[in-house]
């Protein structure tokens, strides 16, 4: 149950420095206290919403969606969110914008009809970053405020959603044991996106992180550098082991969730899908929970590979909060689309 939000002085500054800000790498360029401002906000949509009362912040507002990817979760949250909030959502594909149109061209002219572009871009070849740096471009040439749906880098709108989540289940960041796995899953490469956000996202609100993954599925070394100096700072610790019920002894929260190794897809597909399936035991499982706390939660973003990720008696059991993340998807971005772009509430 969320609880009634006291915005103080203090707060009502920060949000009126969020009005305009874009949201495409906010696990590093935005502040903790601007993020925790997101979460406080978000907990009293989320009340407000539960208490059938109208929060028309974007009313007479249009928000650009550019889903460059397929999408479930992402694309009905927010538009569902901009109804609720009194919006209207723009839903384009790519078949919508011509193959040759610049980046700046369909940057500047959205711009002029939107009130925001959120845009969903994980490119399925090429070097990775691109998806990010593609993200960046239109931040460049808008002028209304970017969201980022996620890239090949990060998925911010996730990670804000696993963090209400955990503050909703425990109701602190502090003393907890988040732990992210890598779990096998067969299938198309994965992006690293929920991982890297994940870790930055724990490691700057002071949880105690364990990231456990096998060989050849490390991270971006400049994100796992920004994960050690943010739990530096936080007198926490963040740590990389190469077991997962090792890891997972003692977890407060535990999110397994496969993901790609760039180590082997700059190779090739078929050999990153060659290395991965040497790992199928990477899979969540009732003994392996029964490792963690009496209390302990099980996330994932959804969709999930039943019997690959994980057991079906793990993610339909009681340690499982999936449902509840994907809702709170929904109230996060509410929050970030009415700071970012109406400056309220």
């Amino acid at each position: 149950m969320c609880q009634t939000v006291f915005i103080t002085g203090a707060e009502e500054l920060v949000k009126s420095q969020l009005r305009g800000r874009d949201w495409v790498s906010p696990e590093i360029e935005w502040s903790r206290e601007e993020l925790e401002t997101v979460l406080r906000v978000a907990e009293k949509l989320k009340l407000q919403h539960m208490m059938n009362e109208e929060t028309n912040y974007l009313r007479n507002k249009t928000v650009a969606l550019l889903f460059f990817n397929a999408s479930l979760r992402t694309r009905a949250s927010f538009e569902t969110g901009l109804t609720q909030l009194g919006g209207h959502g723009m839903f384009i594909t790519p078949e919508t914008i011509y193959s040759f149109e610049e980046v700046k061209d369909t940057a500047e002219v959205l711009s002029r009809y939107a009130d925001g572009l959120a845009i969903r871009y994980i490119p399925r070849s090429g070097k990775y970053g691109d998806g990010n740096n593609t993200l960046k471009q239109f931040a460049k040439y808008s002028t209304v405020p970017i969201i980022n749906m996620e890239c090949d880098k990060f998925h911010p709108c996730q990670g804000m959603a696993d963090l209400l989540t955990i503050k909703e289940k425990f109701g602190t960041f502090n003393n907890k044991k988040f732990v992210y796995s890598w779990a096998y899953a067969p299938g198309p490469p994965k992006p690293v996106s929920v991982a890297q956000t994940d870790i930055l996202l724990a490691t700057k609100f002071g949880m105690e992180v364990v990231l456990a993954h096998p060989p050849g599925f490390g991270l971006d070394e400049e994100i796992l550098s920004y994960a050690k100096s943010c739990a530096k700072e936080n007198g926490t610790k963040f740590e990389i082991i190469d077991d997962m019920a090792s890891a997972v002894e003692g977890a407060d929260i535990v999110y397994p969730k496969s993901y790609c190794s760039w180590k082997y897809r700059q190779i090739s597909d078929q050999e990153e899908l060659t290395h991965r399936e040497k790992f199928k035991e990477w899979r969540m499982t009732s003994e392996l929970m029964d490792k963690c706390k009496k209390n302990a939660i099980y996330m994932h973003c959804l969709p999930a590979n039943r019997k690959f990720e994980v057991d079906d008696d793990v993610i339909d059991g009681p340690h499982s909060v999936v449902v509840d993340q994907a809702e709170n998807r929904l109230h996060a971005q509410k929050a970030l689309m009415s700071l970012i772009i109406a400056g309220l509430p």
